[in-house]
């Protein structure tokens, strides 16, 4: 008795073949993967459906793009290669690639390949030396066309060797230029092609470019020949081409046209590969073009770059010295020229290096190469201001870290005591263990408070008031609060002449004050007298702060307002304490309200002058501050949070 029975599925027989069966999609994604697959290579169907095929190792690239070109044109064909192993590494195998069809449509979907192992040596070796030949034959053709940096020549060459190296019958370089495609350069094709121009849209480059691949092979079986410009070259039935990257953008494709031979996938990895070092040839070639237009302009335009400016020849001697190089090395043109330069020079196109001159200021130097001329171009720049800012923000991490760590510690440390040894303690033991830890983190909130209003400062979300107010009796509760701070120091308000109200912000301008009062403080560390005054300058009061200390070091009168810089101080500054933002804070501070505060140095201390709008037409008046209670109790606690940090430090004070 006979019964029928279901013919297998497709998925049954995939799954049963003995040999690894991989299908992707037109996008390279695998679809499908077999046991045997998983068996000869190690990647399971769960690690690899839906992604891009793992197997190509990444030399082998070209090579697989150009078999499945030649398979979607509708010519499968079987190789013997390489291919990667989960944990092995590359194996030999061979491949047999055809165009996956739609069964009803027969529209193209992707590709079926087929996966045997090689085990005969001789096969893996012939193929193994052919391709080694051919790569050979290409890198010679390469150094070739990389001598010449004429750029209409560079592309001469491209043309010749497509014939030569993929045995094409003609070829040709298509320029892209915007939304247009141009032929530049041609071989074995008539004279009068040169220069035709069409749409990129309808041209086989633009086909190429929406595909997001590498290379497109053409053919009378996939599409129409007779009505490109290429229908010229009797005979013609495929047309292979390649993108050819500059600088990692399109520049333009080489085309290869077959009217008597036949390309395979050969032919079309060295397409690919040839297209892959046009792009650097090409590269070199613009950008000597570009430096040849600009060589008889080179000399004006060295002198008005900001950079140092040097060429030397191949011995490192100066032939080249401009107007910038003289002036931030102090070396003339006539005492440089045929000298080696006054400074390291940095390996050609690595990394810059930082040199110190002798004056102390800090240069970046870079050097790169002519090729054509065999003279090197050394750029240097003057850093100084950079360096001085990354030493400053090292210093700042160090200080910060010198300044958090002392209260954190004592808060720790007592903390730890009254929890081990809380009934041990007497009572007023415990009670000074708390006032202390109290004292120790109100610290602690000034100094992150201080760092959120630099924060905001930098920025741009300060929001100040622009309301009239007495300066002079902020000004004199400023001079009231430091006064007894310090025995070494007297600080004194002179010259309170009657003023119109100053317009700004008082709480703002409390702030102002604190700071430059506790610097003036700290950075006198012998004492003296402090002076405060006021006048006014036109439509603005001056106020003036001069102390008798360290004073500022030559053209450190800005520097001083930048961020994690303290005044008068080079080097290690820990032992004053800060974080070297106060300074930077104040003059936000002042210009938000219209003013500015500016510093200079004097034969002994410093002179800091802070300038503040008065009101228009306003009459001079000593009346009381024009603020509410509560702007009074945010100065007084914007005051206390300051001077909390001095009495740990009796001798120093806040941030500068």
């Amino acid at each position: 008795m006979s019964s029928e029975r279901d013919p297998l599925s497709a998925d049954d027989v995939l799954a049963s073949a003995a040999d690894a069966v991989i299908v992707i999609d037109d996008e390279s994604r695998v679809t499908d993967w077999n046991p045997a697959a998983e068996r000869m290579l190690g990647w399971s169907r769960e690690e690899v459906l839906g992604r891009e095929l793992p197997i190509v190792p990444g030399e082998l690239k070209a090579e697989h793009g150009a078999v499945l070109e030649q398979a979607r044109a509708g010519s499968p064909l079987s190789i013997v290669t390489r291919r990667l192993h989960k944990e092995r590494g590359a194996v030999d195998v061979r491949i047999s690639t055809a165009a996956a069809r739609d069964g009803d449509t027969g529209a193209w979907r992707g590709w079926v390949l087929t996966l045997y192992p090689r085990e005969n040596e001789t096969d893996v070796h012939t193929a193994a030396m052919e391709r080694a030949r051919l790569v050979r034959r290409l890198t010679d053709m390469v150094v070739d066309i990389n001598a010449d940096l004429s750029l209409q020549s560079v592309l001469d060459r491209l043309s010749g060797s497509i014939t030569e190296l993929t045995g094409a019958d003609a070829g040709g370089f298509v320029l892209l230029n915007e939304d247009r495609v141009e032929l530049v350069s041609l071989s074995e094709l008539p004279d009068n092609l040169q220069g035709f121009s069409a749409p990129l849209e309808t041209s086989l480059f633009g086909e190429l470019l929406r595909s997001g691949k590498s290379v497109l092979l053409a053919n009378e079986d996939t599409r129409g020949l007779q009505d490109l410009i290429w229908a010229d070259l009797p005979g013609l039935h495929t047309i292979a081409l390649c993108v050819s990257n500059v600088h990692g953008r399109p520049y333009g494709a080489l085309y290869a046209l077959y009217s008597r031979r036949k390309v395979g996938h050969v032919e079309l990895e060295l397409l690919e590969l040839l297209a892959a070092h046009a792009g650097v040839a090409i590269g070199n070639a613009l950008a000597y073009e570009e430096t040849d237009r600009q060589r008889l302009h080179e000399q004006v335009v060295a002198d008005s770059s900001a950079d140092g400016i040097a060429v030397l020849d191949f011995d490192g001697r100066v032939r080249k010295w401009n107007r910038s190089a003289v002036e931030l090395t102090g070396y003339s043109t006539e005492t440089m020229a045929g000298r080696h330069p006054p400074f390291p020079i940095p390996a050609c196109h690595g990394e810059p290096i930082k040199h110190k001159l002798d004056d102390g200021r800090w240069l970046e130097i870079l050097m790169a190469r002519i090729p054509r001329t065999h003279e090197w171009v050394v750029d240097f720049r003057d850093i100084t201001a950079q360096k001085h800012m990354e030493d400053d923000q090292e210093l700042f991490l160090a200080t910060t870290g010198h300044e958090l760590r002392t209260p954190i510690t004592v808060i720790h440390g007592l903390a730890s005591t009254l929890r081990t040894r809380w009934g041990h303690l007497e009572a007023e033991a415990q009670r000074e263990a708390v006032e202390t830890i109290v004292e120790r983190s109100r610290s602690l909130v000034a100094l992150v408070e201080r760092l959120s209003l630099g924060s905001d400062v930098a920025r741009g979300e300060l929001n100040v008031k622009q309301v009239p107010f007495d300066l002079h009796e902020l000004l004199h509760q400023a001079v009231s609060a430091f006064r007894p701070l310090s025995e070494r120091h007297d600080v004194l308000m002179e010259g309170c002449v009657p003023l119109p109200p100053a317009v700004g912000d008082p709480l703002a301008t409390g702030m102002i004050m604190d700071q430059l009062l506790d610097n003036a403080l700290k950075f006198s560390p012998g004492g003296g007298t402090v002076h405060v005054s006021v006048q006014a300058e036109g439509d603005r009061a001056v106020v003036t702060i001069e102390d008798e200390g360290m004073g500022l070091h030559p053209g450190d009168e800005e520097r001083v307002f930048d961020r994690f810089v303290q005044s008068g101080v080079r080097g290690d500054r820990r032992k004053f304490g800060g974080i070297g933002i106060g300074l930077y804070i104040v003059r936000q501070l002042a210009r938000e309200q219209g003013g500015d505060v500016t510093a200079q140095g004097m034969a002994r201390g410093t002179r800091v002058r802070l300038a503040l709008p008065l009101v228009k037409g306003g009459e001079p008046q000593a009346s009381r501050l024009s603020r509410s209670a509560q702007e009074t109790t945010k100065i007084s606690k914007s005051t206390e949070a300051l001077l909390s940090k001095r009495s740990e430090r009796p001798d120093a004070g806040g941030e500068a």
